[in-house]
């Protein structure tokens, strides 16, 4: 697997570090709210279970599944998978997001949980990528782990054709592997 990384971005013990911080931001801004934390699977399950464990107030786990990939192209069509099971009604709602690049999925996900009243919501990628916005995609996540270069990335959860999701480091695939 390794031979296919033309680079490391950030090792296993930066994101991890990365994780720390933005679990005492969370931590901090969640005191007592009792959020309901959302993952958008199947890339942030890594990250997911990594950041739940950094927020040390009570939350409550939930899930949703959406696709709108095939291969290393956003197709822009939204097809929800498997909803959310909690009521989002007067609930304070985060979500975990593993990329922002388009910005397709994370609206969608935003406009889908926002029509269920939360009381707020809010939105923490570990990994953002603005180079890839969508042209009118005005959306900012309110805590971003790291900002990315526009590369095919894969590792800590992302993937290639369902590969590489395990490797423990984020790095950028070599071009000849997906063109």
């Amino acid at each position: 697997m390794d031979k296919d990384i033309q680079e490391v971005l950030f090792t296993a013990d930066q994101i991890q570090e990365r994780i720390r911080q933005l679990g005492q931001e969370l931590t901090r801004d969640y005191e007592g709210k009792f959020p309901v934390v959302v993952g958008v699977l199947k890339g942030v399950v890594v990250f997911y279970a990594d950041m739940v464990r950094q927020i040390q107030t009570h939350c409550q786990m939930d899930f949703m599944t959406i696709s709108s990939y095939q291969g290393t192209q956003s197709t822009g069509n939204m097809v929800v998978k498997g909803d959310i099971s909690a009521d989002l009604k007067g609930r304070h709602v985060l979500v975990l997001e593993d990329i922002y690049d388009t910005g397709n999925s994370l609206t969608f996900v935003r406009e889908h949980l926002l029509s269920k009243e939360p009381a707020s919501l809010k939105i923490c990628t570990l990994f953002d990528k603005p180079e890839r916005r969508k042209p009118g995609i005005t959306l900012q996540a309110d805590y971003v782990g790291f900002t990315i270069p526009n590369a095919f990335v894969v590792g800590y959860g992302l993937d290639y054709n369902e590969k590489y999701r395990n490797l423990p480091y984020v790095g950028i695939l070599k071009p000849e592997i997906y063109q």
